[in-house]
């Protein structure tokens, strides 16, 4: 008897000292910052946070190179981060990623656009035809009206990166068909962005593509639907166009060897829930990868998401990219500097 109480005390420490370890724990998510890593935080983390105890850090910008780096010297200080699709692909290919757990995420609830091994869909995006309608007189359709100045002038609005999106609407616009699109043509497909290289401003950022086409300075581009929308919200003057809207998305992945793999795969079966991607959704105009999510989106602001311009969307290789990316863009950065 005289053991009973020891015992009882000492394994009551035990379970309060467990509980207290796992309201310390703690992650770093890692994202693009601005509106969308804000709207990440306030969908994500701070529910998650709330429900499990677990802190989330917020970090960034995502830097592909210093991922790499952190993963190869063992010293891994990321948990979480957000990165293209084609860097997800390959990443997992060269085994820098720790692999999803499908105990946490429900992968069958889960667009397959939007789940391999090694990630999970953080939302899903389409570049868009926008422009300014007190610039133009017509309303543009398609990505063949970036390349006629004559009814649409002005300077066009690209995005300033090699990843899947420009090279692609050059195609389109010069006639190939949406099944056909790869292998890239990409003689083809510079050769057209060449006739219009002189009307190009080029953005690197969601802000900078939103003060290009408010401005003026650009008549119409391409952009993120989010971007967009968020602007006609605000009551700016800017049109949009969903033909051959071109599907993308983030993915969301852990380095190998992140420090706090547990809870990283608790947040990402957190984040890619239905009411957690629902809430995304809402916040930031992007699609939700959860098929269970777009119920839960009111359907004033489903209406305005790529989920519900299916017909007309061209979803991206991403697979094409992971293997040919890094070949394209030497060429892309050539091209650019000519």
């Amino acid at each position: 008897m005289k053991l009973a109480r020891p015992v009882f005390v000492l394994l009551g420490a035990l379970w309060v000292g467990s509980q207290v370890a796992e309201a310390q724990e703690s992650l770093t998510f890692v994202s693009w910052g601005g509106s969308t890593q804000t709207a990440q935080q306030k969908a994500w983390a701070e529910p998650f946070s709330r429900e499990t105890g677990i802190a989330v850090q917020q970090a960034g910008p995502t830097d592909y190179a210093a991922f790499k780096a952190m993963v190869e010297s063992g010293d891994v200080t990321w948990d979480v981060v957000d990165v293209e699709p084609d860097f997800a692909l390959r990443a997992g290919r060269e085994g820098l990623l720790e692999p999803m757990d499908f105990k946490q995420i429900a992968q069958t609830q889960i667009d397959p656009r939007f789940v391999t091994l090694y990630a999970v869909g953080s939302f899903y995006f389409s570049f868009v035809l926008g422009y300014n309608s007190e610039q133009l007189t017509a309303q543009p359709q398609d990505w063949a009206a970036l390349f006629d100045t004559r009814n649409f002038p002005g300077k066009r609005a690209l995005y300033k990166w090699p990843s899947p999106g420009v090279l692609e609407l050059a195609l389109l616009a010069d006639g190939v068909a949406a099944e056909r699109l790869y292998p890239l043509d990409l003689d083809r497909a510079f050769a057209k962005l060449e006739q219009i290289k002189a009307d190009i401003l080029w953005w690197d950022s969601g802000e900078e593509s939103q003060r290009l086409l408010t401005s003026g300075e650009a008549s119409l581009g391409m952009f993120w639907n989010g971007r967009v929308g968020a602007l006609q919200q605000s009551g700016a003057p800017v049109g949009i166009s969903w033909q051959q809207n071109l599907v993308s998305g983030d993915f969301l992945v852990i380095p190998r060897g992140a420090k706090n793999a547990r809870a990283a795969k608790r947040f990402l079966g957190f984040a890619s829930s239905p009411q957690a991607q629902a809430d995304f959704a809402i916040l930031s105009g992007y699609a939700p990868v959860n098929l269970q999510s777009p119920s839960k989106v009111p359907a004033v602001l489903a209406d305005n998401l790529p989920s519900a311009h299916s017909d007309s969307q061209v979803t991206l290789d991403f697979k094409y990219w992971s293997k040919h990316g890094e070949t394209i863009a030497e060429r892309w950065q050539a091209w650019q500097r000519q």
